[in-house]
């Protein structure tokens, strides 16, 4: 199988290409007897370089392809990949590079939306808004909300959406607040400081605390966020803590520092791999074996299955966060249920 990963693109992608190999090396060390060779291969970051690392992946024998890290490189490498009939497992969450065939293991926003939602709803949560940030994950994250609501019976009173600058900020968040006793949860899906500045901010238009619940998303899940006082008793949807922090204990005695968020990627789409190897006969990475129903359980990151049209689904528990900490309410699913 090929690693292609973006070693030679510089910054914070050159970073997360390392830790994702070093992961990788990882889920070799803790899967006894792996029967598979891992070809490291460099994509640049460009779809160009996508393109020519795949195509060397397929010459020298490649079954399977793991990454690109971003979706430019995923669509580089999915010509010469379809055309090799090999399958591709790719970091990226840009769902317009998916497809039968190109395998998105990534956290897919609409994932934690679903999780997240639906749980609020059977706490009898179902008068909801929603404020976003105005960027590309925005939009994706907004029509995740608006279609998750509907399907599971939930009011949308009204969406905002803000911009970087702490006024447009706060303007968006009194707008929010206006809403007053129609809603009973808010949706606020940014990382630890925006999430916490615009909570706060909706608190101070007069949003009441004690009635309405905060609802985060995987963003959420951060020293900053679990430590700040206007998100305390907020919920939001996350991999079960125990498993994450046992692969990041396992990636700190091997490596002698901290793996990065996407770094469990590396290692989940590895320890997939091998145990395929294992148990799914001679041609282990066949669309019919990727596709199964019941998925596959993550070492680290618990339940996942891949979908036909390339999007994944994942088991994710529900937590609460509280003075620096988050606690489970809703375990992570064991399984997915029987006939989805």
């Amino acid at each position: 199988m090929a690693l292609i990963l973006p070693k030679s693109a510089g910054g914070q992608s050159a970073i997360i290409a390392g830790q994702l190999r070093n992961a990788a090396d990882l889920a070799l060390r803790d899967f006894p007897g792996a029967d598979i060779q891992i070809l490291i291969k460099d994509d640049a970051g460009t779809t160009d370089g996508g393109r020519a690392a795949a195509s060397q992946a397929v010459g020298e024998g490649a079954q399977m392809i793991i990454g690109p890290l971003n979706a430019v490189s995923a669509r580089g490498v999915a010509e010469p990949a379809r055309t090799a009939g090999i399958p591709v497992v790719t970091f990226t969450t840009d769902q317009s590079v998916a497809a039968r065939g190109i395998y998105l293991i990534g956290f897919l926003p609409a994932v934690d939306v679903d999780r997240i939602v639906s749980y609020a709803v059977t706490q009898n949560r179902k008068s909801m808004a929603a404020i976003v940030p105005d960027d590309a994950y925005g939009v994706v994250v907004e029509a995740a909300f608006r279609e998750t609501a509907s399907r599971y019976g939930a009011r949308v009173m009204g969406v905002e959406r803000y911009k970087g600058d702490p006024v447009d900020m706060q303007t968006k968040a009194a707008l929010i607040a206006k809403l007053g006793p129609s809603v009973d949860s808010v949706f606020v899906p940014d990382a630890g400081v925006n999430a916490a500045q615009v909570a706060q901010a909706m608190f101070s238009a007069g949003l009441d605390k004690s009635r309405v619940k905060i609802l985060g998303s995987g963003r959420m899940n951060d020293p900053a966020a679990l430590a700040a006082p206007a998100l305390a008793g907020a919920w939001f949807p996350a991999t079960e803590q125990a498993d994450a922090d046992g692969f990041r204990s396992r990636y700190r005695a091997a490596f002698a520092s901290d793996p990065g968020p996407l770094a469990v990627l590396g290692y989940e789409s590895v320890f997939l791999a091998a145990g395929l190897v294992r148990n799914a006969g001679s041609h282990p990475f066949r669309d019919e074996v990727l596709l199964n129903r019941n998925g596959f359980a993550g070492r680290a990151t618990g339940i996942f299955r891949f979908r036909p049209d390339g999007t994944s689904e994942r088991g994710l528990a529900v937590y609460e966060v509280g003075g620096g900490t988050a606690r489970s309410i809703s375990p992570a699913p064991k399984q997915f249920p029987p006939g989805t």
